[in-house]
């Protein structure tokens, strides 16, 4: 069977829960509950979970070697990286806007060139959470390591629902249905510029 290896990028702990780091978790979360079941500790160093079509899983190593888990993950369900799904935050497109791609650099995202590393490729998909640029002059390793403003909380847990639906339509439709289904589809966020 042609299974789908499905990686939501993160840092464990109770203290990175609420950071934008960490909306590759929260959208595995969502897939987990959907799926009806719960993640348990595998050697890997992540947290899986296998469903009928997929294996999800939220690498523990801390972001930087996300890598080591998703390559071990691959090898192990005998995965080809065209058919691994990154869930991840986005410095590059504001929050509210969710993007899938195929293939592409890193864009300085630590988990990101991790996963290209050991792989020995980028050609493996993305779903790419929008949490925008960080305000003034704040340094944007120190902004990906805050939690969700007051804000931006009030319509996360629509955009996890629906990053789980850009998830499930890439594995359902491919990834040219799913862009034309979801990219125009950006939540507007009411409040004032930052």
């Amino acid at each position: 069977m042609d299974r789908w290896l499905i990686v939501g990028l993160g840092n464990p702990g109770s203290e990175y829960e609420g950071n934008r780091h960490n909306a590759g978790f929260m959208v595995l979360d969502e897939l987990a509950a959907r799926a009806g079941g719960r993640f348990k500790a595998h050697k890997s160093r992540a947290h899986v979970l296998e469903t009928k079509g997929a294996v999800l899983a939220k690498p523990q190593t801390y972001m930087n070697l996300s890598g080591g888990p998703v390559k071990v993950l691959a090898d192990f369900y005998k995965i080809a990286p065209e058919r691994v799904i990154v869930v991840h935050d986005e410095l590059d497109i504001p929050y509210g806007a969710l993007r899938a791609k195929f293939g592409g650099g890193d864009n300085g995202h630590n988990g990101l060139k991790s996963i290209t590393k050991v792989l020995g490729t980028r050609d493996y998909l993305r779903v790419r959470f929008g949490i925008g640029r960080p305000p003034g002059r704040m340094d944007a390793a120190a902004y990906v390591l805050k939690d969700f403003g007051t804000a931006e909380r009030k319509d996360l847990a629509f955009l996890v629902d629906r990053a789980a639906d850009v998830v499930e339509s890439l594995v359902e439709k491919g990834l040219e249905a799913t862009q034309n289904a979801f990219h125009s589809l950006d939540l507007k966020i009411s409040g004032p510029p930052r």
